[in-house]
């Protein structure tokens, strides 16, 4: 990694663990304290869109959404000023936080940003019966799950490709969940713009608006939480859109995506030289094959407790 422009090291590259795609490290310099990502090209979903998300990105910072501020950005890495903060748990967040997201969304949307690419809308993979045989083949400590719920996930692909979006589409972060939040004196700091692109309103304020009002589970859901976001998204000029499944279409299909995705690196049997740890691949696999059908199944439930 090329880091001269950032200033003279008072020390090492520090490598801050836990990442679920891509290696963080923090570095100090006589210029101040930088987050270094040295992003996963090694077996990527989707291309990243560097030079688009980067713009993007200046353009929030711009704008005054709170975020780290953009630094630099190469083909194989982002760096950020370092901010200090409070990671935010998988548990029911404050309301006045839940607000505040819901405004910061709203105005993430309202961003007159040019995108220059398409929405993804490659069909979900099906290939669940071919995976569970290889996981039982090579001993994996969760084939057994993966195999007695095989047919769940074919569901939830059919689910994810033919639910119907209301629209509008706009241009957004994606993926603004606990893991990429911080709290700076209570108050939300948004963290990893890499899967910035265009989304369906319905699926991010759903998986956002969920992520924040739930525990580890779907046991500890707090309907009040989920309302807070939406009523931040309407105060901060949003329009909410129709009712209904498409909510939670996009949570499904983006945690069946990372699932696969680290079941893949898993089944690879070595550690990848990038992205996450194999331990941390073999945890999110779990947690997704145990997950997934729970959240597939209270659907029906979820569109009657909280839309």
């Amino acid at each position: 990694m090329e880091l001269s422009h950032l200033g003279v090291p008072l020390g090492p590259l520090t490598r801050i663990h836990g990442g679920f795609a891509n290696r963080v490290y923090r570095l100090d310099t006589d210029q101040g304290s930088f987050a270094v990502k040295e992003l996963n090209l090694f077996d990527r979903r989707w291309p990243y869109r560097v030079e688009d998300v980067f713009r993007f990105e200046r353009a929030a910072f711009t704008a005054g959404i709170p975020m780290p501020e953009p630094v630099s950005a190469s083909e194989d890495t982002l760096v950020h000023r370092w901010v200090e903060g409070q990671k935010v748990p998988e548990a029911p967040v404050s309301a006045g936080y839940a607000f505040e997201i819901g405004e910061v969304l709203a105005r993430i949307h309202a961003l007159d940003i040019e995108w220059p690419h398409e929405p993804v809308e490659d069909p979900t993979p099906r290939d669940w019966p071919e995976l569970a045989q290889r996981a039982r083949s090579t001993g994996q400590p969760w084939a057994d799950e993966l195999a007695s719920q095989v047919d769940t996930f074919l569901e939830i692909a059919q689910f994810v490709d033919t639910c119907e979006r209301p629209g509008p589409v706009v241009l957004t972060h994606k993926d603004i969940q606990p893991w990429n939040l911080l709290a700076r004196k209570g108050r939300p700091v948004v963290l990893d713009w890499e899967l910035s692109g265009l989304l369906d309103v319905s699926g991010e304020l759903g998986s956002t608006a969920l992520s924040l009002a739930k525990g580890p589970g779907f046991d500890d859901i707090e309907p009040a939480i989920f309302h807070s976001v939406l009523e931040g998204y309407v105060a901060g000029g949003g329009v909410l859109p129709p009712a209904g499944p498409s909510w939670f279409a996009f949570m499904l299909g983006g945690w069946l995506g990372h699932t696969r995705w680290n079941m893949l690196r898993c089944l690879a049997g070595a550690e990848a030289s990038t992205g996450p740890d194999l331990a941390l691949s073999h945890e999110s696999v779990h947690n997704g094959v145990t997950g997934l059908p729970e959240l597939f199944s209270r659907v029906p439930d979820l569109e009657a407790r909280l839309l």
